[in-house]
């Protein structure tokens, strides 16, 4: 195995985690900076002074900033994420059922965006300049154009009210068959797929068309060839790093940027609960999803500059 490509994958490594930490001074500092009084939201506009010191004072409030997020990091890192300032429910409860809800809306989404992003790029590649690449380049770049919320809307009205095709209100629970389940996410999961796979299928087009401008690729062509067969076996191999690159920050943003979708159809996820304890004031709840939802974006962020590193020819073999 090359050292200089384990070193560089360390450093990446290496880097995703301080990153992660910066991205937990942000998230604590930028929910100490929310205004309004937590002890007063959760006692009301009736609660006495008095009341209101001792609820500051058992919430650690009265603690310097810096003390508040050493304790709050150090127990994240020991898996205590603290408990819901409105209800006292244990936050890492809540948000287990809820990101298994979130992971199982974007991997599904997910399932069917990648392969189908990777077909539709190998197609308008095969008949590039012609109709079929121009219809399928037109359709993608329009659901890329469209805010989620609006696609959302749209396929609820068409899809659940005009039709009555799927409910409009994706509620799962953990007693639901798959199939039920399948068919409750099916609006959101739409949505989301519609959301990605124009980016993806661009993506995967232009990498492809980038490798066909090689010169093995001209040589592929002048042994005779099928172009089907150079653009599979030889164009793209060679244009996997980028793909890849472009299919994890996808996967990234299906279950980061869900927030919206899960708030338009109502469903049981991790960005419906982030949202409903924003307007709560709930800073415990809030500091958890972030740190969540950041964790799972540099993480898979990591994961593709590692695949990325391993899929490069020239590092893996140097001269």
């Amino acid at each position: 195995m090359n050292t200089s490509l384990l070193y560089q994958a360390f450093r990446r490594i290496l880097l995703s985690l301080l990153l992660m930490l910066a991205a937990s001074v942000l998230i604590f500092a930028g929910t100490q900076l929310l205004p309004g009084d937590v002890a007063q939201s959760i006692l009301g506009q009736g609660a006495t002074p008095a009341a209101l010191a001792n609820l500051r004072t058992e919430l650690g409030l009265n603690e310097p900033a810096v003390a508040r997020y050493f304790h709050w990091l150090t127990g994240m890192l020991h898996g205590d994420l603290g408990h819901a300032l409105t209800n006292g429910q244990d936050i890492a409860d809540a948000l287990g059922h809820r990101l298994k809800n979130t992971l199982f809306l974007a991997g599904t989404a997910a399932i069917i965006a990648v392969p189908l992003a990777l077909f539709l790029g190998l197609l308008s590649v095969l008949y590039v300049g012609r109709w079929p690449d121009k219809l399928i380049s037109g359709l993608t770049l329009a659901t890329i154009s469209v805010p989620e919320f609006l696609l959302g809307y749209i396929a609820m009205f068409l899809l659940a009210v005009r039709f009555q095709l799927f409910p409009s209100v994706s509620t799962v629970y953990d007693s639901m068959s798959l199939i039920d389940k399948l068919h409750t996410i099916a609006l959101p999961v739409l949505v989301m797929v519609l959301v990605v796979l124009g980016h993806m299928m661009r993506m995967t087009r232009a990498a492809i068309l980038n490798v066909l401008q090689s010169a093995y690729i001209e040589t592929a062509e002048l042994k005779g060839l099928r172009h089907f067969t150079i653009i599979a076996r030889h164009a793209l191999p060679n244009a996997i790093a980028p793909i890849a690159n472009v299919v994890m920050l996808n996967l990234a943003y299906l279950v980061v940027g869900v927030v919206v979708v899960e708030v338009v159809f109502v469903y049981p996820g991790l960005g419906q609960y982030l949202v409903d304890h924003v307007s709560k004031r709930d800073v415990p709840v809030v500091q958890a999803c972030g740190l969540i939802f950041a964790a799972v974006y540099i993480g898979l962020n990591m994961i593709t500059d590692v695949i990325a590193l391993f899929a490069n020819p020239r590092l893996r073999h140097p001269k």
